[in-house]
């Protein structure tokens, strides 16, 4: 398998564009992306585009506006974590020598309100099971319960995303909130309330990976240390199973599996973008990821150990708390975000002496992705 390498990304500000198509979007992330990379379009040799919501063709609609080449192009619906996955076909595709440079899109339009998840059985949607926000209130309740975590925490990942989305340019809010502000904030799903939840959006990101000899420069090489994607198996909440199974769950084998691939741990990492969706997803989901033991990233939270400038800092560019979520947008926004820590590129929100960072991203109904990268 060869070296594979990011050679640059690119991103829309996540938001809202009535006035605005989602090729626009993408081609936007895609021009930023190639200019991030100093790699022209025509060597592009191939293009994984991930969307959930726009039909067919999304990849092909795109690519069109900047020009026809008549290369591969791949559409990948993964829901949320469709970015990642078109990343993990690039990466393959290269390591594997079938192609020297390849492109990954992530592009979404979604309209406003609840997301409408078809990936329940229609009885199971006709029951409510497909309503993210009453999932994530059972998971969280489950975690009180469990390791005696508390709704202040949840609150303060909310006050600390946003903190970090002021700093980051591409982020859809780019406001501070309080705890109070927080914790007072309009119920949506007990215990969650609407400032724990993320806002939908619209938004386009984009990333050009490369053989490392195709690099033009190899000053601020980031190489691919490990492109893994699950999904749930049986012995589990989300993969159904009994009371007498315990698997892990996707992120915990993900993890386990990316791991392993690159040769480090939770330990090595100096920069985290973890899924938080709700943020009491960011909490569950560190902790499956092994930042930390089960019930512990509550506590550390307070100390701040995840903030900027802390011990680990996650979710630097504010998370989908402060970015938005564009389903398909935003596994490549997560993993932009750590090749520009890793390139010291990351403005006032730079995490000092980042080399190795992750990338966590889910998606419905049952599947993760991780990256792990390195300088």
């Amino acid at each position: 398998m060869r070296e594979v390498v990011v050679a640059g990304v690119g991103m829309c500000k996540f938001g809202r564009y009535p006035d605005k198509e989602y090729q626009d979007l993408g081609c936007e992330a895609v021009l930023h992306a190639l200019a991030h990379a100093d790699i022209k379009w025509k060597q592009i040799q191939a293009i994984f585009c991930a969307n959930a919501y726009a039909g067919m063709g999304v990849g092909h609609n795109i690519a069109a506006l900047i020009g026809n080449k008549g290369i591969p192009i791949v559409n990948v619906e993964n829901a949320c974590s469709g970015g990642g996955s078109a990343l993990r076909l690039c990466y393959q595709s290269i390591a594997a020598g079938l192609y020297d440079v390849c492109l990954a899109i992530g592009v979404e339009k979604i309209p406003g309100g609840l997301l409408d998840d078809t990936s329940w059985l229609e009885y199971e949607r006709d029951m409510g099971f497909n309503v993210q926000p009453a999932n994530y209130a059972l998971d969280v309740q489950r975690h009180m319960l469990e390791y005696g975590s508390t709704l202040e925490q949840v609150a303060m990942v909310t006050v600390k995303n946003r903190k970090n989305g002021v700093l980051n340019p591409y982020a859809g809010f780019q406001k501070e909130v309080t705890l109070e502000e927080v914790l007072t904030s309009r119920m949506i799903s007990t215990p969650l309330r609407m400032l724990m939840c993320c806002a939908n959006g619209d938004g386009a990101a984009a990333a050009v990976l490369c053989s490392a000899d195709r690099l033009s420069s190899k000053a601020k090489k980031v190489t691919v240390a490990a492109s893994v994607l699950t999904s749930e198996a049986y012995g589990n909440i989300r993969g159904g199973g009994s009371v007498k199974i315990h698997n892990p769950d996707r992120t915990e084998r993900a993890a386990a599996q990316a791991y392993e691939a690159a040769g480090y741990g939770p330990e090595d990492m100096d920069v985290v973008e973890v899924y938080d969706t709700m943020a009491s997803g960011e909490i569950i989901n560190g902790e499956k990821l092994g930042l930390c033991k089960k019930g512990d990233y509550g506590p550390l939270l307070e100390q701040g150990t995840f903030d900027l400038g802390g011990n680990l800092p996650v979710n630097p560019s504010g998370g989908l708390m402060s970015r938005r979520h564009p389903l398909s947008a935003t596994g490549l926004a997560q993993i932009a975000e750590i090749v520009w820590q890793l390139r010291g590129e990351a403005g006032s929100r730079q995490v000092d002496g980042a080399k190795i960072g992750m990338a966590h991203c889910l998606g419905t109904p049952g599947n993760a992705s991780i990256t792990i990268l390195k300088r």
